[in-house]
């Protein structure tokens, strides 16, 4: 039986952000979207958004629940959220069991087994797009958290609409809102107790530093971020674009190495520059940091005969007119 919803001012807004998400990206009929389901209120609003939406567009529509076995509690809730996800309509739901490693902290442990197995998923049933429920919230600790640890205008500019196959409708919406379609369409949703842990960055940021922010400057902070983010996110698109053409101008590449001129780079602005140099380093498979830039850039700008840099993944030196970068692994395929 489809669960039935009453129309409130917070279903409608869900719906027609899902609704207006899916006519920018030019979802065509007969199209597979999943969405990516934890049971808790933002994923199971926008879940209820698509089992409306979805079907009126022509869509074949599914769920994805990962379940991280983490706490105790965690198998019972995917299995009742699978039932309310087939008291929504949703035909296709499946529930992955993973293991959470210890890389990189619990946090970043389970991201990237969720995001291993939501992948697997889209890719085995070929989905167009797995829809994730990232709300306002969201949004502004991505910005707040990118900014504490120093990062550039690209983290910064936090979470975009649209990443690969993974859509995010829901980035003007308040997790309030999210609460309230719940409750409007009769959803029970899961308050997971390690959103109250502070432990976690992004628990401390939500519990502690967003509400200081709010007292002490005013209300607005989560949308004020969200429009940073956004205008971020614009200045550097802009900036990779430009940075990508000049790397197709100024470089010439092998199996294994990459030159770039040392006259083209020096015409070049900094922030150009900079990019530039990330673009030789990730198709040599290096993981250059802004010191590992900075590193390479002074070859260039403080030249007195410095011996060659080894750089993660990367040997750097300076050649007659040439910044020549080289790796033990074969270029990507694509890079020139």
């Amino acid at each position: 039986m489809t669960k039935r919803s009453k129309m409130t001012p917070a279903v409608a807004d869900v719906r027609r952000l899902v609704r207006e998400s899916f006519t920018r990206q030019g979802v065509e009929t007969n199209e597979l979207v999943l969405v990516a389901c934890s049971g808790g209120a933002d994923s199971l609003a926008l879940a209820a958004a698509l089992a409306f939406e979805g079907p009126k567009l022509g869509l074949r529509i599914g769920a994805v629940i990962v379940d991280h076995g983490i706490q105790a509690e965690t198998a019972k809730v995917a299995k009742d959220t699978a039932a309310q996800l087939g008291e929504l309509g949703f035909p296709l739901v499946e529930i992955v069991t993973v293991e959470v490693g210890s890389e990189g902290g619990l946090e970043a442990a389970a991201r990237a087994a969720r995001y291993e197995a939501i992948d697997e998923v889209a890719a085995a049933h070929d989905a167009k797009f797995v829809l994730l429920g990232h709300t306002l919230g969201d949004q502004a600790e991505t910005v707040l958290l990118g900014l504490a640890r120093g990062s550039g205008a690209r983290s910064l500019s936090g979470m975009a609409e649209l990443t690969g196959r993974y859509l995010r409708p829901l980035l003007t919406v308040t997790r309030r809102e999210t609460v309230e379609v719940c409750e409007a369409t009769d959803l029970k949703f899961w308050d997971d107790p390690h959103n109250r842990e502070d432990r976690f960055s992004r628990v401390r940021v939500r519990e502690l530093v967003l509400p200081v922010l709010e007292k002490e400057l005013g209300p607005g902070i989560a949308e004020s971020l969200a429009r940073t983010a956004d205008q971020l996110r614009e200045d550097a698109d802009a900036l990779d674009q430009l940075a990508e053409n000049a790397y197709q101008a100024l470089s010439r590449s092998s199996s294994n190495s990459i030159e770039l001129s040392i006259d083209g780079l020096s015409k070049l602005p900094e922030a150009i520059r900079y990019r530039v140099i990330r673009i030789a380093g990730t198709a040599l498979d290096g993981h250059f940091h802004r010191t590992h830039v900075l590193e390479i850039d002074r070859l260039l700008t403080n030249w007195h005969g410095q011996k060659p840099l080894t750089v993660p993944g990367v040997r750097v030196e300076r050649q007659g007119e040439n910044i020549v970068l080289k790796s033990t692994k074969t270029l990507k395929p694509g890079a020139c």
